[in-house]
């Protein structure tokens, strides 16, 4: 006899794929995602799956998300239920389809009771072309606050002035939305984008967070300038955000107590420390960084570079501020290590857009304390002849005996 859980999980799984299959043979289905991947497929994350238009003919076009590339197949819609129904039956644990009716979200996560959740439809179903451009993840369609903020026009469309900005934007969603699924509901409790600026990132993860996901995260904005602050403050009330407000105040000032998820992109040199210490100290799920300005280690590197190896590439300023990045950013990815973290570095968007493009992502692992980072942390400042690292002055470590 099945347990009450099992039946419940089985009947939510029957609805949302019931619902797929009505989708697809009346014509509301537009899109659908499935993610939080733990099958057998190496490298696999996620698929995308939406309604197109090949030679004239429906179809049904499926992105198969991996690490290192991504896979485009189309599929008439009898295949494309089969492909969906066997994805969650091996592997994909987490699935939301997009109609013209309603959004609808499947979340199985074991040691979890199953979730189906319903909400009004947030895509727009009228444009089936085939083509090559890329499946944003944040729409521009009924969005007011990308208006609000210049970024597209009355009618919904990216300003040509305003491309690169927006991709920038769309790039930070995909990466940072595709770690929060990762992050179960009731403990991604607080959002704290420090250094927010105009808040074009912080207005596009709160809306990904409340209609993409379901989830009631509160988002808040840090921003230093006043009239900032109060912009993004009156754009959130008027095109309607009820969970996301923003601050007047400094990374160093603010409270980042109860934080699940801390943001800091492009803080200037140490801020960039500050906002890592701040979300350790929190003991945030996660900790995203898009470091700026590499100063503090660069001086420590030019007054020991008498010392270092590397003196023949350190003498070409290019060189030494390349090299300065490098190892700011390796310290600090050990650092994070060492306090319970594992880390991942990597170019989060291509350098014609910016040339500030390297991303530090933390994921909380509690295991945090381990001699032997410790250990290659000295020996990394010893071989570059830093002193310190200003971490070290927020977030003191122990000394080695």
């Amino acid at each position: 006899m099945l347990k009450h859980g099992a039946m419940n999980s089985r009947n939510h799984l029957a609805e949302f794929l019931s619902a797929i299959e009505d989708s697809l043979k009346d014509g509301g289905f537009i899109k659908a995602s499935l993610g939080h991947y733990h099958g057998d497929e190496e490298g696999l994350k996620q698929i995308y799956a939406r309604k197109t238009l090949i030679k004239r003919e429906e179809k049904i076009s499926f992105t198969y998300r991996y690490k290192t590339r991504d896979i485009v197949k189309n599929y008439d819609c009898d295949e494309a239920f089969r492909r969906i129904q066997a994805a969650l039956s091996t592997g994909f644990s987490v699935a939301t389809l997009f109609t013209s009716e309603q959004d609808l979200t499947f979340e199985q996560v074991p040691e979890r009771k199953v979730l189906l959740r319903r909400g009004s439809p947030t895509q727009s179903g009228k444009s089936m072309t085939h083509d090559r451009q890329k499946t944003r993840v944040v729409g521009i369609k009924d969005k007011p606050y990308l208006t609000a903020l210049g970024i597209t026009d009355s009618a919904g469309n990216v300003l040509k002035a305003s491309q690169d900005k927006y991709r920038q934007i769309d790039k930070f969603v995909e990466v940072i939305g595709g770690l929060i699924r990762d992050v179960p509901p009731e403990r991604l409790g607080r959002v704290l984008d420090m250094g927010s600026g105009k808040g074009y990132l912080t207005f596009a993860l709160a809306d990904y967070i409340a209609t993409a996901l379901g989830y009631q995260t509160h988002v808040t904005g840090v921003e230093m300038r006043p009239d900032m602050v109060a912009l993004c403050n009156r754009i959130a009330r008027e095109t309607g955000f009820a969970h996301l407000d923003f601050k007047e105040g400094t990374i160093a000032s603010c409270d980042a107590s109860g934080v699940s998820l801390l943001i800091a992109l492009h803080a200037c040199d140490t801020a960039t420390d500050d906002a890592i210490a701040k979300g350790v100290k929190a003991g945030a799920e996660l900790i995203v960084v898009a470091p700026c300005c590499h100063k503090q280690i660069r001086r420590e590197i030019e007054a020991g570079k008498k010392k270092s190896d590397l003196s023949f590439l350190l003498q070409t300023g290019v060189f030494m501020e390349r090299q300065a990045e490098m190892v700011t950013d390796g310290l600090r990815a050990l650092y994070l290590e060492y306090w319970g973290y594992t880390t991942k570095v990597f170019e989060f968007i291509s350098d014609a857009h910016t040339p500030k493009n390297v991303m530090i992502v933390a994921t909380r692992n509690g295991k945090a304390g381990n001699s032997k980072i410790l250990d290659e942390i000295e020996a990394a400042k010893s071989y570059f002849g830093i002193g310190r690292h200003y971490l070290e002055t927020v977030l003191p470590v122990p000394a080695k005996v």
